[in-house]
């Protein structure tokens, strides 16, 4: 159904303005096979505008495109041309890679959802592309911890520091590859899980359950993927422009 539809359109018109009960949520389209996933949580919104959802999935659809152009373009560029293969900017191509792979993997699905309205491409895609975000996302964001960590060594240490070379720039990629794997898998062994969230177009890591094993994932991960990464890099920076 067209998200711009007359009927889903008179539907939420009729929640909006306190007809037809009011009682619509925006849990109320989600298929059967994926409501044993929903959190209680989420009951208790209404459905969001259809114009909102045609209009965030073709916002999505042009910076998914843009994204998907122009990281391909960094990657071909500084693959294809030997003067710039030094092992700093094989960091930068590895974050060039990494964002590449999200928006390739993630923003397809995402226009497909938001024009349904929500998600319908089954509770294993679901899983597939709440790995997809965590993986790749883990991955950028420590790629830019080793390059402002590489910009620190040779601005701020200057002469005195050690030289990346092209072996210790493939260890660090290989390193933030396996540590940010190993995030992503944990939710298929049962620490934490990959779920529908927010106006069910898309699916990520289960922040609402509050048992201990899904709340240590969400805080371990918080500490290692996020807070000592965004530390490094202020750390790096701050000396970097003194």
């Amino acid at each position: 159904m067209s998200v711009m539809g007359e009927p889903n359109f008179i539907a939420w018109a009729a929640q909006r303005s306190g007809y037809g009960g009011g009682n619509l949520t925006v849990v109320d389209k989600v298929l059967p096979d994926m409501l044993h996933l929903v959190d209680a949580h989420w009951y208790q919104f209404p459905p969001m505008n259809p114009l909102w959802h045609g209009i965030l999935g073709f916002v999505i659809g042009v910076l998914g495109f843009v994204s998907i152009v122009g990281n391909g373009m960094v990657i071909y560029i500084f693959s294809s041309t030997k003067a710039l293969r030094t092992p700093s900017n094989l960091l930068v191509v590895n974050l060039a890679f990494s964002d590449f792979l999200m928006m390739l993997c993630m923003s397809p699905a995402m226009v497909i959802n938001c024009y349904n309205e929500t998600w319908v491409l089954g509770p294993l895609v679901c899983e597939l592309y709440g790995m997809s975000g965590s993986l790749f996302g883990c991955a950028s964001i420590w790629t830019m911890t080793f390059i402002a960590l590489d910009r620190y060594n040779v601005i701020v240490k200057g002469l005195s520091a050690q030289p990346l070379t092209k072996k210790g720039a493939m260890l660090r990629i290989l390193i933030i590859w396996v540590f940010s794997t190993l995030w992503t898998i944990a939710p298929f062994f049962g620490w934490n899980r990959y779920v529908p969230e927010g106006n069910m177009t898309a699916c990520g890591t289960d922040y609402l359950t509050k048992d201990w094993v899904s709340r240590s994932y969400i805080l371990v991960y918080a500490v290692w993927v996020y807070f000592v990464p965004l530390f490094t890099i202020i750390y790096s920076y701050w000396f970097i422009v003194q």
